[in-house]
């Protein structure tokens, strides 16, 4: 079994596990439940950069990336770079992450938060609202067409955006659909994790502009920004690179003014 299927395995019970201690009424009870979201699409449609900095403590590939700064350190520095949001993990068992991690940083800055997390079930949309996110993310390879639609209609409905993560064609062919809000390709394939940006490439043109394209994972130069800019990309998501510094807000910041003035 790879390790992708091992993890929505685990997600599954663990979903199930949650809604007999927590109900759906006490999310829907959360003091920011009914807040207004951020919309990351048009910071991305309108930034320079594009960049998405993501919190990441640790990953099934890489194991420990960086377990000494806090969430609130890191995600003030990512949004004083001037990052168009930030991607946080909440997966424990794999990434390290929680659902504090995401209350943590919608505490601390403004800019649009990505709840990163394998969604199977709607009550993890109502978590990512009540926690404080602007945006979920949606990984093809897990679901069918029909989980897709629903969960991102849910979504809506909830005002939080969709990002639908694909990896190949028939990913991104089982996928495209008016409820989505942005699509990005994962350059990590999340069977044996080899990265290569020639997947991003590849299926750029095939993406329509309807969508924000979003490049993810792998991502470690301006150079390769630049690059793929070429392709139509607007958003970028990257986490690992700067997450393995000593000080991951000012690697974010030297990243996105290269960007900028490259």
């Amino acid at each position: 079994m790879d390790i992708l299927n091992k993890i929505i395995i685990d997600k599954k019970r663990e979903v199930t596990l949650k809604k007999s201690i927590i109900p759906t009424s006490q999310l829907e009870a959360s003091v920011l439940f009914n807040g207004r979201t951020n919309s990351m699409s048009k910071l991305l449609r309108n930034s320079l950069s594009g960049i998405i900095a993501e919190h990441k403590r640790r990953s099934p590939s890489k194991l420990v990336i960086n377990n000494i700064h806090s969430v609130e350190d890191v995600v003030l520095g990512y949004q004083n770079s001037g990052a168009c949001g930030i991607s946080v993990l909440t997966d424990g068992k794999y990434f390290g992450g929680s659902l504090d991690d995401l209350l943590l940083a919608k505490a601390s800055v403004t800019i649009p938060l990505l709840r990163k997390e394998f969604i199977v079930d709607d009550y993890q949309l109502l978590e990512a609202k009540a926690h404080g996110a602007d945006a979920i993310l949606l990984i093809a390879a897990v679901l069918t067409r029909e989980e897709i639609k629903h969960l991102s209609e849910f979504a809506q409905s909830l005002a939080l955006e969709v990002l639908l993560e694909v990896h190949n064609q028939e990913d991104l062919e089982k996928s495209i659909m008016p409820s989505l809000d942005m699509i990005g390709v994962n350059n990590r394939n999340l069977k044996n994790f080899e990265v290569s940006l020639n997947y991003s490439k590849e299926l750029a043109n095939q993406i329509p502009n309807d969508f924000v394209k979003v490049s993810e994972s792998g991502i470690s130069s301006v150079e390769a920004v630049k690059e793929l800019q070429k392709y139509g990309y607007q958003g970028f998501l990257i986490g690992e690179h700067f997450m393995k510094t000593d000080n991951p807000g000012r690697e974010a910041s030297d990243f996105i003014n290269k960007t900028i003035v490259c």
